[in-house]
């Protein structure tokens, strides 16, 4: 194969994994609970085999799918965006990265305002949109930095563009980031910088810092192997921009669909990694599974037309990161099994069942690709080729 297009529907979960009560989603599916709008309409997933993965009880299962399915469960105990894309890449994460439900200790909060010389607002657990509309006019009278977390790992700085241009906002994050090591490393420190009056917007310029990966991905592996590494949308901020050769930072589905349908067309040799961030940003952690179902049909769509004007030797996989259920409790992301649907001219038709490890993705591509490696994954390459 030449190229591989893998592309990720963040957070869109297919049902509870077993230990899915640990985590308190038992009864997650993000699936199910956007079937059950009665507006989803995704006849190109149908064909590839969506509905005939083991244990997804909704949807029409199609009688001749024409693309290889199965469903894994994560290795790594957590449920977030960097666990779920570095597991996918080949990384299992032994331990968790810590949460702070209570906010970060006042020890954090005073490096991080004598290293920008900004006080602080707020360090509490929050959505993103409240706490702008909560806390946006104190920050817009103070010029104090909006500091929350949530349930993920997650440390994020919102301000108003006005008062912190987006690269201040970036520095300030880049501090942070410094300052966030050790027993405080969490995975992403994300500036969230947001515009306009009361209730405020958030604009498009949020940026992730992520932790370095701890160890070789199949990123590194393909770069190293001479092979293209394309990032769009936030995997190159998910992955610190390791492993990379190439990368557009834009985020949004239609954006990054774009995107990802103008490097289809480039000639390259290697892989294409792809995120889909507004299922979850915009319509998961928001709970509007309307919203989410609009989303998966308007991909269905643009999936519709990549497929069409795929090349004899693309191969393209799509899947996902975590669930992040629209109808279940709270805001998190839930624990559950990712989708895999896999298509091209020289796949088989096949159900793979259900496996153990993300990781299986990434030694999968670095086989389909040619490119000698070993990363935190079993290949199940030999049982999609013709």
């Amino acid at each position: 194969m030449k190229r591989v297009f893998l592309i990720v529907l963040d957070s869109f979960g297919v049902g509870e994994m077993p230990d899915a009560v640990d985590f308190g989603d038992k009864g997650a599916n993000t699936l199910r609970s956007c079937f059950e709008t009665g507006h989803l309409n995704v006849p190109n997933m149908q064909k590839l085999g969506l509905f005939n993965i083991d244990g997804v009880t909704v949807g029409e299962r199609c009688e001749n799918p024409i693309g290889a399915y199965l469903k894994i469960a994560e290795k790594s105990r957590g449920k977030d965006t960097t666990t779920g894309h570095w597991e996918i890449a080949g990384c299992v994460s032994e331990k968790p990265f810590p949460t702070f439900p209570n906010g970060f200790p006042r020890e954090i909060l005073d490096k991080l305002e004598k290293a920008p010389g900004q006080e602080v607002l707020c360090n509490k657990p929050y959505s993103g949109t409240k706490v702008i509309a909560d806390y946006g006019e104190e920050h817009l009278k103070t010029g104090a930095l909006i500091v929350y977390t949530s349930a993920d790992s997650v440390f994020q700085i919102a301000a108003h563009e006005s008062i912190v241009p987006p690269e201040k906002l970036y520095e300030y994050c880049r501090a942070a980031r410094e300052i966030l090591t050790g027993e405080f490393a969490v995975g992403r420190v994300i500036a969230r910088p947001f515009e306009g009056d009361y209730p405020f917007t958030r604009t498009s310029r949020r940026h992730d810092f992520s932790l370095v990966p701890p160890k070789t991905t199949a990123l590194d592996i393909l770069k190293k192997s001479g092979k293209d590494v394309i990032s769009v949308g936030k995997i190159y901020d998910i992955f610190a921009g390791k492993g990379l050769t190439e990368q557009d930072r834009q985020i949004g589905n239609e954006n990054d669909m774009r995107i990802t349908s103008e490097y289809q067309k480039r000639d390259w040799s290697g892989l294409c990694f792809t995120n889909l961030v507004d299922f979850d940003m915009q319509y998961g952690h928001r709970r509007a599974p309307e919203g989410y179902t609009a989303a998966l049909n308007d991909f269905d769509k643009w999936l519709e037309k990549f497929i069409a004007q795929m090349k004899s030797d693309d191969v393209l996989i799509l899947t996902a990161d975590h669930g992040c259920d629209p109808c279940h409790s709270g805001t998190d992301h839930t624990r559950e099994y990712i989708p895999v649907l896999i298509y091209g001219e020289k796949i088989t038709t096949v159900n793979l069942g259900t496996r153990s490890g993300f990781g299986d993705i990434g030694a999968t591509v670095l086989e389909l690709l040619n490119a000698d490696g070993k990363v935190d994954g079993e290949s199940f390459a030999k049982s999609i080729l013709i």
